[in-house]
């Protein structure tokens, strides 16, 4: 597999795919070229791994890195999606391990939300800012056409699947306290993890379609029969959970229309709200791969 470094590359892979390193190796997938990027926000949490899946070129980055080495507060999460960007990828399917909030989402079930919860603190989850504002809409903050297409691709791998809830994110790494969890259960949310709204909002504004893919793990330490859960039990559904995924990623690129007919693609038309004239060239040349159609 060979390998590029460099920095803006504007190259033609239209979706991207952010979950474990295991989906590298996922049936199907022909792995062609490492690309490392170097982004005006830093390094992304890993090299992108561009090949065919499915007939369709697809670029997947590991979200923690391969060996899984920085936490959910460490990740580079606007280097991760403007990395994405100057692939050229206009579609982001996010796979993410989840707690359940719910009796009803069992282990091994898949969650596809369209509502997220911000629980984190301080954590940077815009492009913008130092004399370039934008105010993106984000009431719906997850791509229905992309939706669809997850849904359909979980039914199609025959894994359970329930469309829509809500995606708390927690800061972490510690998980909740019995507190927290019973307090989140009774806001009515789904199910929890330490990811996916940072990933979901910069993708929005970099016009990217954006959808989670939320693999519940266990159930969140709420339950009663949290305690009594076994390390080789959470171990036995990780597995079943990335081979789930990786069926599931497959049928969604199949899938994919070459087309997109939502409106992520134009999220930024009425959000920069920054007078043209007066905004910092420097700021237009490191955002140009996200902003540059707004100001030819």
């Amino acid at each position: 597999m060979g390998a590029y470094s460099g920095g803006i590359a504007y190259l033609t892979t239209k979706i991207g795919i952010i979950g474990g390193s295991g989906l590298y190796h996922m049936p199907g997938f022909h792995a062609e070229r490492e690309v490392s990027i170097t982004t005006p926000f830093g390094a992304p949490s890993d090299n992108y791994i561009v090949g065919e899946l499915e007939g369709r070129e697809v670029a997947f980055l590991s979200r923690h890195g391969r060996g899984h080495r920085f936490s959910p507060s460490e990740l580079n999460y606007r280097a991760n999606i403007y990395g994405m960007k100057t692939l050229g990828v206009e579609r982001i399917i996010s796979l993410s391990a989840v707690g359940s909030l719910k009796e009803e989402h069992h282990p091994l079930d898949f969650l596809i939300p369209d509502q997220f919860f911000d629980r984190t603190r301080g954590r940077i989850s815009t492009f913008f800012g130092e004399g370039l504002v934008a105010h993106i809409s984000f009431a719906d903050p997850v791509c229905p056409q992309l939706s669809d297409m997850a849904e359909a691709a979980c039914r199609a791998a025959s894994v359970n699947v329930k469309r829509g809830g809500t995606y708390i994110c927690m800061e972490g790494p510690a998980f909740s306290t019995k507190a927290e969890s019973n307090l989140y259960r009774s806001w009515n949310m789904d199910v929890i993890g330490m990811t996916n709204l940072q990933e979901a909002k910069l993708a929005r504004e970099a016009e990217i379609c954006y959808v989670t893919i939320a693999m519940v793990t266990d159930y969140d330490c709420w339950h009663e029969d949290h305690d009594a859960v076994q390390v080789t039990d959470i171990l036995r559904v990780l597995q079943q959970n990335a081979a789930n995924a990786c069926e599931v990623v497959g049928h969604a690129v199949k899938a994919m229309p070459a087309e997109r007919n939502c409106k992520c693609g134009s999220a930024l038309a009425h959000a920069l709200i920054t007078d043209k004239s007066v905004v910092p060239p420097h700021i237009l040349q490191k955002l140009e791969p996200i902003v540059g159609k707004y100001f030819v």
